[in-house]
């Protein structure tokens, strides 16, 4: 079922999925230029593979969502985790496991620092723990796509006229000089739950050095280094990530 949840500065778009009462809840947070509807199929597939419910939403100036109403500021993203704080409450989600690719991924970490022994799970692609030269480059090399048109065609389909702000506001977030010191390593230790990180080889992004410092901080975590595939796994090879995904999520079930 499709609701809309309200929001300081508008309205966001949800879409919950829920058909086994008592069965857990993946959540599903979307990359930084991303919807729900560029998930496509993979969180049905998912969830039906595991019995599990779902739940997915765009993010303020994504999608189906209101669009940005304020310049975004350098801690966006510790925002947004606030803000799936208040979708699992209202949802009363209780057992979720969290999937987030890329941003999706860096606000999943940061949620579940906060909720400590509340979820069953985190799912990580490609997520950001701290800034790289990669990273910057790779924005850089975006912003030269969209202004050539071809990315801003592509992400018009999915955020219509909310594509020029919601776009600037990414790029010129994260090539800011004063963003250059972001990191949330020191929130991984508060992560009671255990982490499933998955990262393309050659992603554009970031570098193996995110996954090993989730890997670093606690034994239980699993890092996946993934060949031949870039920023978007569950796009580039679906059946090996649902594969793994999948796995994890048993495995959790009968902790």
């Amino acid at each position: 079922m499709d609701f809309t949840f309200p929001i300081e500065q508008g309205t966001l778009h949800v879409e919950y999925v829920k058909k086994k009462a008592g069965a857990p809840t993946i959540v599903f947070l979307h990359d930084a230029l991303g919807a729900v509807q560029t998930w496509r199929a993979f969180p049905e597939r998912l969830a039906e593979r595991t019995d599990c419910n779902y739940l997915a939403y765009d993010r303020q100036g994504h999608g189906k969502s209101s669009k940005l109403t304020q310049q975004r500021d350098l801690d966006y993203l510790e925002v947004e985790a606030r803000v799936l704080l208040d979708l699992l409450e209202e949802f009363a989600i209780g057992r979720a496991i969290l999937f987030g690719h890329s941003d999706g991924g860096s606000i999943a970490l940061i949620a579940a620092a906060q909720l400590q022994n509340k979820l069953l799970g985190v799912i990580t692609e490609a997520a950001h723990l701290f800034v790289e030269p990669l990273t910057l480059a790779g924005i850089k090399e975006a912003k030269g796509s969209y202004a050539k048109g071809k990315l801003r065609a592509k992400l018009v389909r999915y955020h219509g006229t909310k594509t020029d702000d919601l776009f600037y506001a990414w790029a010129d977030t994260w090539l800011a000089d004063d963003f250059k010191d972001w990191n949330i390593e020191h929130l991984l230790p508060h992560i009671t739950c255990p982490c499933l990180a998955m990262q393309g080889k050659d992603d554009q992004f970031g570098s193996v050095k995110q996954l090993q410092s989730i890997k670093n901080t606690h034994e239980r975590n699993t890092i996946k280094l993934l060949d031949n595939i870039g920023h978007n796994p569950h796009k580039e090879q679906p059946h090996l990530v649902l594969e793994l995904a999948a796995d994890f999520i048993k495995n959790l079930k009968q902790r």
